[in-house]
Formats: structure tokens, C-alpha cells, sequence
């Protein structure tokens, strides 16, 4: 079982770093070209850290309960999810409570990449259940 594991955590991680490094590269440009006059109170490569930390952290959990047996994660899945709100709410709390005139931009900043990265999570586990069916 600890092979499989294994295994599959190291594809996963192939995998996300390859997404992550796409993902920041068409972001920064964008970035770049659209609102490069604009101070970013969080930048690109913290927010990038940020979800690419919390998904591999979801997905080496929820991949260790099914190696080992358990099958029915949906509950797994959906305390890490909720765990994860909690967490990027703790991430935003600086910029919540800053004064800089680009909060909309530094939200809008990070939920382009969570969403895309929770879109790469879900693709991720439902890959990882169909695998033993």
C-alpha cells in the first residue's frame, strides 16, 4: 500500500508543480501587462505558495486515507475543504484589514489562482477514485 501511495504522490506533485509553474507564468504576464503601474499588497509568488502549499497538503491527506483502505473520503474531503476557507481567510486578514486603495485587485488576484487550483484538486481526487474502480 505504501508503494501506491507513493507513487501517486509523486506523480501528483510532477504534476502540480508543472500547473503551478503555467499558472504563475501566464499570471505574472498578464500581470505584467495589465497592471504593471499597480503596487500588489500580496504578491504573485505568495499567493502561488499559499495554494499550491494547502493542495498538496489536502490531496497527500485524503491520498494517504484511500492507500489505506478508507474509501468513502467525501467527508474527508469536504472538512478539508472547509479547513482551507478557514486558511485563506487567515491569508486575506492583513489585506482585510489594510488601507490600500487595490483590495478588490489583491482579491481578484487570489481567487483567479484558488479556483484554479481547487479546479486542479478536484480533477486530481476524482482521478485518484476512479483509479481503483
Amino acid at each position: 500500500m505504501m508503494g501506491v501511495f507513493k507513487k501517486r504522490q509523486v506523480l501528483f506533485l510532477i504534476q502540480l508543480i508543472v500547473f503551478t509553474l503555467l499558472l504563475f507564468t501566464t499570471h505574472s504576464y498578464l500581470q505584467y501587462y495589465f497592471s504593471d503601474s499597480i503596487e500588489q499588497f500580496l504578491p504573485l509568488w505568495k499567493i502561488y505558495v499559499f495554494n499550491i502549499f494547502v493542495t498538496a497538503i489536502i490531496y497527500t491527506i485524503i491520498n494517504y486515507k484511500y492507500s489505506f483502505g478508507q474509501t468513502t473520503i467525501f467527508i474527508l474531503f469536504m472538512s478539508m475543504t472547509l479547513f482551507k476557507m478557514v486558511l485563506t481567510i487567515l491569508f486575506l486578514l492583513p489585506l482585510f484589514f489594510s488601507s490600500s486603495e487595490f483590495k478588490k485587485i489583491a482579491v481578484f488576484n487570489f481567487f483567479i489562482a484558488y479556483f484554479f487550483f481547487l479546479f486542479f484538486e478536484i480533477l486530481s481526487l476524482t482521478k485518484l477514485l476512479k483509479s481503483r474502480v
